[in-house]
């Protein structure tokens, strides 16, 4: 089989494990269960990022009154993800392969050490032969605290484990250059930074998910830019995840080429962190220009202007061109109050080191 690395990530989406009628897909899980069994069986370690909880929820329950959007989420994903994660122990029970859930929610990912702690309890089930199943804990994810859908969730999955791969299962080939199914619209195969996306893509939802083709292109591009290939494909097609890896030049999806370089672990962690960020670091126009450049720099006290809220050393903080403009995400080497004392003078150490800093494409 050829292995794009032992590790590989495989999200699947709601809408390829649900039945129009919002049921579960039974016959769909257990195929794409065989295939999962057969990379472990080759010797590819597979993390698996699973919708489908809320759906499963849905089909089994009647509210007895009219919910809001929050508690519907909670009431069915509750009751949904005991019925999806035994549904797959069952499954991947018949081949003799245990399986281990895991719930999640942003704030895992907000600092350091919960994000260390998440990556080794999974490192540890993979070590032991254990399948991850992975997804969001609805019944305590709301509004600012959700992630915008398993899509952003694979892609910190993906980059937190350094897999060789990500996988996005949809219920479309991949991205096209119209509406799927339009006359004269294809698949587009390969994606580079050249590829401007947004000429093609619609701004719409699946019937069942949360997310939709703009989120999980952007999600693939920044992983990619980590320097992990991303792959989207449609989940329903018979044996797309062993044609994927058997046959990656032939079979219908698209790929992300992923950048040369991968980035460090902790990089990678804080290019994800931007939504955790507890303040700002405001920068003069010639630190703007100097952090844009080719050059490998630090943020020193010299080029900052002003400190836009309160945090803590090793916080992860957003910086601010001289235009307004977010530029990239940095952990802080010192608390707000410290860097606002310093800032604008000369001499001193980093205030965000080179090693901590991860600027935008």
């Amino acid at each position: 089989m050829n292995q794009p690395g032992k590790r590989i990530a495989v999200k699947v989406g709601s809408n390829v494990l649900t039945r129009p009628d919002g049921t579960l897909d039974i016959t769909r899980m257990s195929a794409l269960v065989d295939q999962i069994a057969e990379l472990h069986s080759a010797g590819i370690e597979t993390i698996l990022i699973s919708s489908g909880a809320v759906a499963a929820g849905r089909s089994e329950l009647r509210p007895l009154r009219k919910l809001d959007h929050v508690d519907r989420r909670q009431l069915f994903s509750a009751v949904g993800q005991a019925k999806l994660i035994n549904r797959y122990y069952e499954l991947f029970r018949e081949h003799g392969i245990a399986v281990g859930q895991v719930l999640t929610t942003k704030e895992s990912f907000a600092t350091r050490r919960h994000y260390l702690n998440q990556r080794n309890c999974m490192s540890v089930m993979l070590d032991n032969g254990v399948i991850p199943i992975v997804n969001e804990n609805d019944t305590i994810s709301v509004t600012e605290l959700m992630f915008t859908d398993n899509d952003e969730l694979s892609g910190l999955i993906a980059t937190m484990m350094d897999v060789g791969q990500l996988i996005i299962l949809s219920n479309v080939d991949g991205i096209y250059t119209g509406a799927p199914g339009e006359a004269g619209s294809t698949v587009i195969r390969e994606v580079t930074d050249d590829n401007k996306l947004t000429d093609y893509i619609r701004a719409s939802r699946s019937d069942f998910g949360r997310g939709g083709m703009l989120t999980k292109a952007a999600i693939a591009r920044q992983v990619a830019a980590e320097g992990i290939a991303v792959v989207i494909a449609n989940g329903k097609r018979e044996q797309i995840l062993t044609h994927l890896l058997q046959h990656p030049d032939t079979t219908l999806c698209t790929r992300f080429t992923p950048a040369a370089t991968p980035m460090s672990g902790v990089k990678k962690w804080i290019a994800h962190s931007s939504g955790f960020a507890k303040g700002e670091i405001h920068l003069n126009e010639e630190a703007s220009h100097v952090l844009c450049s080719d050059r490998v720099v630090s943020i020193l006290p010299i080029g900052i202007t002003r400190v836009e809220g309160d945090f803590e050393k090793d916080d992860i903080v957003r910086i601010i061109d001289h235009n307004g403009h977010q530029t990239g995400v940095g952990k802080v080497a010192y608390n707000s109050d410290q860097i606002r004392a310093v800032a604008g003078r000369r001499g001193g150490r980093a205030v965000v080191h080179y090693d901590y800093l991860t600027m935008e494409n």
